[in-house]
């Protein structure tokens, strides 16, 4: 017979648990990233999923392998290429691509003599590249952890794909509030997703092609190249792509071309910050209404856990934690009031 009691027992078996799921935890840290992407992905392509399977009939690891490479294609592959241009073209920027020498030299004088900043331009390269280390650790760094971690990360898409209803029934099963509330959970999180992934990665491509655009029309080089980083900084909604246009026309204010600058300015400023409004407006309307407060805190939390893809992950993770916060305050007042009834009205 056990020396401990059944409630003893019960509590044991708890403690177990939460110090065994911490351990693992701990050790799933280094791949935390490729499970984020999976739900991300399984969110987003799920609609898709169900069409092909229960309404075409198709077969479900094919569509779940076919799922797989559309993401690779639209998603991965781009997204690399466009990776791995840009740290091309930063580790090139001292050769005779850009005359950024004679850029900053003039830029220096300008602020020296306007602004009393003679240093201006070397600061604000020396923080440019911080930020680009910071954003590209892991292609910059550790090329095998990135693609162990893709794929690990289809691996966990397919199964979880295949074995959809299941995979959904057990995380029913387990979650710890009501079945309403988890599938009230379940339409806040795919909403938050689309909001964050999709509705920003249209508005950040709308934004980066417009500046290229920009860019080209007035001459200044290789603007598909700043058109990419555009869109990169477009997830952060204050920031945005806009702003690359005020350094660009007073660039070329002081190289001289003062109406071309004038333009640029008035072009980043009032035509491509009101498509950003326009755009967000009507994504918020079809989709989750993203506040940028979140984008802004979620982008700092995410660039040093995930590079790059913190850019992405951060808001989309700090949407799960603040949604997890709603509904444990719901659960909360549904307790509360629950023991109201039973204890009755307070005399």
């Amino acid at each position: 017979m056990s020396v401990f009691t059944y409630k003893q027992r019960n509590n044991i078996t708890l403690i177990s648990i939460v110090v065994l799921g911490c351990l693992l935890f701990y050790a799933l840290t280094d791949i935390f990233s490729a499970i984020l992407g999976a739900i991300v992905l399984y969110t987003i392509f799920r609609p898709l999923y169900l069409y092909l399977v229960e309404g075409r009939s198709w077969n479900r690891s094919l569509v779940a392998v076919i799922i797989i490479l559309i993401s690779v294609i639209v998603i991965v592959i781009p997204f690399l290429t466009l990776s791995f241009m840009m740290i091309n073209k930063i580790s090139s920027l001292n050769r005779n691509t850009f005359p950024i020498e004679e850029w900053l030299g003039k830029l220096d004088h300008f602020a020296g003599s306007n602004f009393k900043q003679p240093h201006f331009a070397d600061s604000i390269m020396l923080k440019v590249g911080t930020l680009a280390t910071d954003l590209f650790p892991s292609i910059l760094g550790s090329a095998a952890s990135f693609i162990i971690s893709l794929l690990v990360m289809y691996f966990l898409m397919y199964f979880m794909f295949v074995q959809m209803r299941e995979f959904e029934a057990g995380l029913l099963r387990y979650a710890p509030f009501r079945e309403q509330h988890a599938m009230k959970f379940a339409v806040a999180l795919r909403n938050a997703t689309y909001s964050n992934v999709l509705g920003q990665g249209i508005i950040s491509v709308v934004q980066g092609i417009l500046l290229a655009n920009g860019f080209w029309l007035v001459g200044i080089p290789d603007p598909v190249f700043w058109g990419v980083i555009g869109a990169f900084i477009s997830f952060l909604p204050i920031v945005g792509a806009p702003t690359l246009c005020i350094p660009a026309a007073v660039i070329l204010m002081i190289d001289g071309h003062t109406l071309k600058g004038v333009l640029l300015l008035a072009y980043g400023l009032l035509f491509i910050g009101n498509v950003d409004n326009v755009l967000r407006m009507i994504i918020n309307k079809r989709l989750a209404n993203t506040h940028p407060i979140i984008s802004i805190i979620g982008v700092f939390i995410g660039i040093p856990l995930f590079g790059i893809l913190g850019l992405v992950f951060g808001p989309v993770l700090l949407s799960y934690f603040l949604l997890l916060v709603e509904i444990y305050e719901t659960n909360t007042l549904a307790a509360e009031r629950l023991e109201r009834i039973k204890t009755g009205p307070d005399i």
